[in-house]
């Protein structure tokens, strides 16, 4: 950064001075820690037994302490070459009609609430309504440090079982939703596509309408012949920024496509590796006959669903960190 052309690429620069921050900051947390537990340990070695307000405050620091060392050490384990990156989640619909609409939705919710309380920065790039209730499929963008190295812990299949609200009878049901996570691309880690392995759709917007929204063909669907990837945006106030937004997107799929079939190229890439890594649910979430949330991988389980669904979902996540690196 000292060196006098270093700004003369300025996207580059950008990158670097973006990186050369979160350096910092990561060294100054430790420094910062290192302090803390110095403090306290001279605070414990000067109180009086007796002293229960200065031991109580003690305690708590002590507790503070250990919780943001646990912190500090499952972001040790975010070292992959996206998990820093921002992270593109999109909500699929499965199986169980008005009722599995309403879980998409459900789950879409929980979601904002868990970037709200990691204070990310959420942007809704496509939000399509169900026909009776809920949502068919919804894409958003989390935008903050490591959001794509926590949520993509939660890519996979969701259960609900549950007594329908659609259902007269009163039966209970199972629903299905699939949770699809990818990283934003940065600028360094840009990729070529060849034209003429895109075929590129306009279409009229669906929603609430608007200046734009129904009136023109500005939404955008884009595939990706080779692979038969499909992605589409139609939130953005121009077709040009559609287009840009739904690029980033198979970009960012082709990307992890890639990585997951251990292939050298994005050309190497083919229809029949579409679909890899589906599978079963992860987690199934019961409301009724008893209360539970369960994820199938780590075992791990609590009874609060409400807490669940209000976004406290870092037990699952963190778990299935610490699993992923024997920690």
């Amino acid at each position: 950064m000292q060196e006098p052309e270093f700004w003369n690429d300025a996207n580059a620069a950008t990158e670097i001075t973006k990186q050369t921050k979160q350096l910092k900051d990561k060294v100054q947390r430790y420094k910062d820690l290192f302090q803390r537990i110095e403090d306290v340990q001279v605070l414990a070695e000067i109180s009086e037994e007796d002293d229960s307000e200065t031991n109580k405050e003690i305690l708590e620091e002590i507790n503070n302490i250990i919780s943001e060392v646990e912190q500090f050490k499952i972001e040790t384990m975010l070292s992959g070459a996206y998990d820093s990156n921002n992270a593109i989640v999109t909500f699929h619909t499965g199986v169980g009609g008005a009722d599995a609409n309403d879980w998409t939705e459900m789950l879409f919710r929980m979601y904002l609430r868990y970037c709200e309380k990691k204070g990310y920065d959420v942007e809704v790039i496509e939000n399509l309504p169900g026909d009776e209730a809920g949502i068919k499929s919804a894409t958003i963008k989390v935008k903050g440090i490591y959001a794509y190295g926590y949520l993509k812990a939660e890519k996979g299949i969701h259960r609900l079982v549950r007594i329908s609200p659609f259902n007269a009878n009163g039966k209970r049901q199972t629903s299905f939703a699939s949770i699809e996570v990818l990283p934003e691309l940065t600028k360094d880690q840009d990729i070529e596509i060849n034209p003429v392995d895109l075929r590129i759709d306009t279409y009229r917007s669906s929603g609430a309408g608007g200046q734009h929204v129904n009136k023109t063909e500005s939404a955008i669907r884009i595939t990706h012949i080779p692979t038969g990837i499909v992605v589409s945006c139609q939130n953005e106030r121009s077709q040009y920024s559609n287009k840009d937004t739904a690029m980033e997107m198979l970009k960012s799929k082709l990307i992890e496509l890639k990585e997951r079939a251990h292939k050298e190229k994005i050309e190497d890439l083919t229809g029949e590796l579409k679909d890899m890594g589906w599978g079963s649910q992860i987690r199934s979430y019961v409301f009724h006959p008893y209360s539970m949330v369960k994820d199938h991988r780590t075992l791990v389980e609590t009874s609060n669903v409400t807490a669940v669904m209000d976004g406290d979902i870092d037990l699952f996540i963190i778990a299935f960190l610490k699993s992923q690196n024997s920690l």
